[in-house]
Formats: C-alpha cells, structure tokens, sequence
C-alpha cells in the first residue's frame, strides 16, 4: 500500500494534472502557475487576478450593450413578435390615413377653397361623427371585439375603392353644375362676388362627392388610429409594455407618411391627370386596408396561441386561464354615452386634451392651407407639395422620437403631456407674426408659407411622437366599458368638437372682420386661452392617472398573491 501511494503521488505531480504545483519557498507552501504537460516541461497559466479581470470587461461589456439595447430598442426577445404584429397594424393605418388626409385636401381646396373646410367640419363631419358614435356604441354592445373590428374597418376601405372606381369618374352626370347651384341657393348668376357663406354652399352642392369623400376620410381619420389600433392595443398591452411599446409605435408608424409622401410624389402625382392620380393613390389605400384586417388576424391568432390572452381583461398582464363567456353590455344611447362621459373627471380631462388639441390645431391648419392655394393653384403642385410635407412630418416624428424615445419614461407621463401645447405655443409666435405683416408681395407670401409650414410641421410631430401615447396611456387604467364606450365618445366626437368648433369660431371671427387674416389677433387670444386651458387639463389628468395606475397594480398584486 505505501509503494501504491508513492506511485499515486508521482503520477499526481507528472501526469499532465491541470492543477497547479505545489513549492515550499521559505517554510510556506505557494501555487505556482505552471503545468506540467506530462513531458517533464511546464506552461505558464493565467493568473487568478488575470482571469477575474477579463471576467470582468466581459461582464461589463455585455452590461454595456445590454443597456443600449434597452435605450434605443427596449423590446424583450419574447416581445418581438407580438410588438411587430401590433405596429405593423399601426404602420398600413397610418399609410392609409396619409394618402386619405392629402386626396381629401386636394380635392376640397383646389376646388372649393381652403374657407370650404370650415363649413364641412361643422355642417358634415361633426354631425357625420355624431352618427358613427350612435351605430357604434350599438355594435359595440351586441358583437365581439373581433366582428366590431372588422365590421368598423371595411365600410370606410369600400367606400374608398367605390369612389375611385364608380363616383368620382361619374362626377360630371350626378353633380350639378355651378350656376345651377347658385340658381337653388339664390345667387345671381352675374354676380361678381366669389366670397361668402352662400357663395361656398355653392362650391361644395357643385362638388358634392369631393365633399362626401372629404367628409368620409375626415371621419375615418379618427376611427382609424382612435379606435381601431388603440382599443386593440390598449386591450392587449399592458402598462408596463406600454412605457416600451407606445412610443416605439409611433416610432414605427412614423414610417408609413415617408412612404405615403414620396409615393405621392414620385408616383401618384406624376400622372397625366388627376383621376389617374387618384386611381394610383386608391390602390395603395386599399392594399393598407387588406393589410390591416391580415395583421389583426395574425395578431389575435398569436395572442391566443401564445399567452391565452383575453382581449377584454382590463388586467396588466395577460392571463393564461381560459376566457369566459363576456356578458352582453346594456345598450347605451348617444345621450346616455353623453352622459357617461360626462360623470367622469377622469375622460372628462382626457376629452379636454383631445378638444384643446383639435381648437388650437384648427386654428392654424385652414390658415396655412389656404395661403399654400394661392402658392399652388394647380391640383397636381398641390397634392406635390403636400406629398413632401406628409414625408417631412414622418421623418421628424421618427427623429424626434429616436432622440426623445424614453421622454415619458424618464421625466413622466406629465411631461410627456405637456410637450405638445407648449412646442405648439412658441412656434405659433413667428407664423403669426407673418400673417399680420401682410401677404401682398410674393416673397411676404413665400415667408407665410414657410413659418406656417414649419408650425405645422413641429406641431403634428409632437402630436404624434408624445401626445397620441401619452393620450393613449391614460385609458389603460380604466374598466372595459369606459375603454370602449368612452374612448369612442372622446376620440370621434371629442376630435371632431375641437376641429368643428375651432371652424365654427373661424366663421364667426369672418363674419364680424371679414376674413381670416383680418381677425388675426384675435384669433390669437383665443389659440393661447385654449393652450392654457389644455396644460392645466394635463396636469390635472397626470395626477389621476398616477393614482388609478397604482391602484391597478396593487389590485394585479393581490390577485397574484390569491393564486
């Protein structure tokens, strides 16, 4: 047995071990970092301290990367797919709503005047919104969130696709001409005067189906992003996602008015004509609506697939158990959802931000687009111009975005709601400026155009990268009824009483000065009343939405706890 261990130990210190050797140097035993490779020769090793360093920038690199990761793409692995789905439902919304916005523009000021626009908004789209939201809270209480989805997407898709191809090719049979609509509305045919309320029924009774596209896509404009992407979103995001994935959908979606406008531009308005021009802007806006209807179908589908999720839980997360049967709602009536939102605090301020928006965008949007008319008479120029600005507004709302990405989750939800009226607040100040210099010569009148583009430019930008999330995080504390039915009063009516009563001002201010740019200090009075109006709504807001988000997580806590 000892000549045994002898051999055991001779072959523990020759035998190619990986351990290091073992010295006495001055009556103590060290390691040294050597090995034997099993010739008789030895290696050099790394040291401990070596090792642990290199460990170390491993460590710190992978950190490193990780938070910039986070910074510029806060999106989990497991998220992705679900985030892709979902913002590509945002992306062909957002398409579609471009191409619509920039056709009804095209059609309405070239031929009707940038003043016809008032008179819409409140004589046809206002009450246009008013009935969708009674269809709608009656669809909303009898179908599913999946029927309701597609039953509110397609009719707005078809009607586009029909006006293309059947109305606007047989304008010239089913429209009266201008005189005989002067004729019904008791306008003498000799008279010099193009001006007027009487003198605008005119030109739209002329060009009726360019008002009823107008109409349509104005609705539309507000049903889409509104109603069809963020009450799926909001129902499928939790809050937490939310902070992640709500500005990178903007960021996403800032995309599709790059794409719409140099379609525009380098298609659509190259055409011979505008009929052809619209029938290659109406391809593009009925392949967005396939696309949309698809990505909700792959959604919901992985949704389900992957999490379980119940597309109405209000919760904060996900719940993998099987959905129950949802009980029917009791019917609502316009003046009941009326009624309902006016109960809240809460969607009463959120339809103060959405109402002080509409008033203060309106004020300066038909403005700026009638002084752009008499820079670009010709539809054509127009629908150019127009084109490159919608491409504009993508770009800078993805800029603005990159750079300010986590704004609402570093500095708050409040900051975040506040951004938009005061950027719009200091850009006001030089565009006002030059409308009241004048716009007799052409430089003055090229000077106007530019300070209102920029205006409008920065104010739709942030509109988009800060307001429309932070407006969007404010109804995910909320039960399902107030989602549904609130949000739609809010995002439908709410917009549209803005807008319509932003016009319905303009048109008294007219009445009493004579035009537009004549009432333009008072005008703005009345555009810095309302944004003051609005940040102290957001502020307010901020403080309900912080105290409702809490309780929300607490409520998810105890659930959690109870399972």
């Amino acid at each position: 047995m000892p000549a045994q261990r002898r051999r055991n130990g001779g072959n523990k210190n020759k035998g190619g071990s990986s351990n290091p050797m073992m010295s006495t140097r001055g009556g103590s035993t060290t390691m040294e970092d050597k090995n034997d490779d099993g010739n008789g020769t030895t290696k050099d090793m790394p040291s401990t301290s070596t090792v642990t360093t290199t460990t170390t920038t491993v460590a710190a690199t992978a950190s490193w990367r990780s938070k910039l990761r986070l910074v510029l793409f806060p999106i989990y692995s497991e998220e992705m797919t679900k985030f892709f789905l979902i913002g590509s439902i945002k992306f062909f919304v957002i398409l579609a709503l471009t191409l619509t916005r920039d056709s009804k523009d095209v059609l309405v000021v070239t031929e009707c005047g940038a003043e016809a626009i008032a008179f819409l908004k409140i004589y046809g789209v206002l009450p246009s919104a008013t009935l969708f939201i009674g269809v709608y809270s009656k669809m909303a209480s009898i179908l599913e969130k999946k029927t309701l989805f597609y039953a509110t997407c397609i009719p707005f898709f078809l009607f586009f696709f029909l006006f293309d191809a059947i109305i606007y090719p047989n304008r010239g049979s089913i429209q009266p001409s201008l005189s005989t609509a002067q004729s019904i509305l008791g306008i003498a045919a000799s008279s010099e005067s193009s001006s007027g309320a009487r003198a605008i029924f005119a030109k739209l009774l002329a060009n009726w189906t360019s008002a009823l596209f107008y109409i349509i896509a104005e609705v539309y404009s507000s049903v889409s992003v509104g109603i069809l992407f963020w009450q799926y979103a909001n129902d499928v995001v939790s809050v937490s996602q939310a902070k992640r994935f709500y500005p990178l959908f903007a960021q996403m979606s800032g995309l599709a008015p790059i794409l719409a406008g140099q379609y525009v531009v380098r298609y659509a308005s190259r055409a011979k004509d505008f009929g052809e021009s619209l029938h290659r802007i109406t391809w593009m806006i009925t392949f967005s609506g396939v696309m949309i209807c698809l990505f909700y179908k792959w959604s919901n589908a992985y949704n389900e697939k992957t999490a379980g999720v119940v597309l109405s839980a209000v919760e904060d997360a996900p719940t993998t158990t099987v959905a129950k049967p949802k009980k029917k709602k009791a019917k609502m009536s316009l003046v009941e959802s009326a009624r309902f939102l006016a109960s809240s605090e809460y969607l009463r301020l959120i339809a103060a931000l959405v109402v002080g928006y509409g008033l203060s965008i309106n004020f300066t949007d038909i403005m700026w687009k009638s002084i752009v008319k008499r820079q670009y008479p010709d539809p054509l120029d127009y629908q150019r111009f127009m084109g490159n600005f919608s491409s504009v507004v993508g770009l800078s709302t993805c800029i603005v975005i990159f750079l300010g990405v986590h704004a609402i989750r570093i500095l708050g939800w409040r900051m975040g709601a506040l951004a938009t009226p005061m950027v719009m607040a200091c850009l006001a100040l030089p565009y006002f400026s030059s409308i009241l210099v004048g716009l007799d010569s052409p430089q003055s009148l090229k000077i106007a155009v530019i300070f209102g583009t920029i205006q409008t430019l920065l104010s739709k930008t942030t509109k988009y990268a800060l307001f429309d999330p932070t407006t969007q995080m404010a109804y995910i504390p909320l039960d399902d009824e107030s989602k549904i039915k609130g949000k739609a009063a809010i995002e439908v009516l709410g917009s549209r009483i803005g807008k319509s009563g932003g016009s319905l001002i303009q048109q008294g201010l007219v009445l009493v000065f004579g035009n537009i740019i004549s009432a333009a200090p008072v005008l703005v009075i009345l555009y810095y009343s309302v944004l003051v109006w609005w940040a102290l709504s957001a502020n307010r807001l901020s403080k309900l939405f912080f105290a409702k988000t809490a309780m929300q997580e607490e409520r998810t806590k105890e659930k959690e706890h109870a399972n």
